[in-house]
């Protein structure tokens, strides 16, 4: 959850800042962002329809391992603690 705030509290700085030097932004309009939406979670109909008619016996985790990372996308992760990673005490 902290990505997205911090996400948003960025997006709002960088919008004060687009608006004080009256530039335009180059983010779509919102309605473009709710079709966005409605694509994310439009593709998710097909594979709940085929889940409920032939469950599997995964599928009762369909919500965590298929909709939840599809939707929301891979946050970056802690470079700390992964072999090979170059963390800025090595730089």
């Amino acid at each position: 959850m902290k990505p997205y705030v911090l996400s948003l509290a960025l997006g709002l700085l960088v919008g004060v800042i687009y608006a004080l030097f009256q530039v335009r932004s180059p983010a779509p309009p919102v309605i473009a962002l709710v079709g966005l939406l409605g694509i994310l979670l439009g593709e998710q109909i097909p594979p709940l329809i085929k889940s409920v008619i032939k469950p599997d016996a995964v599928a009762t985790s369909w919500l965590r391992h298929q909709v939840k990372p599809h939707v929301f996308g891979e946050l970056p992760q802690c470079a700390k603690g992964r072999p090979g990673a170059v963390t800025g005490e090595d730089a």
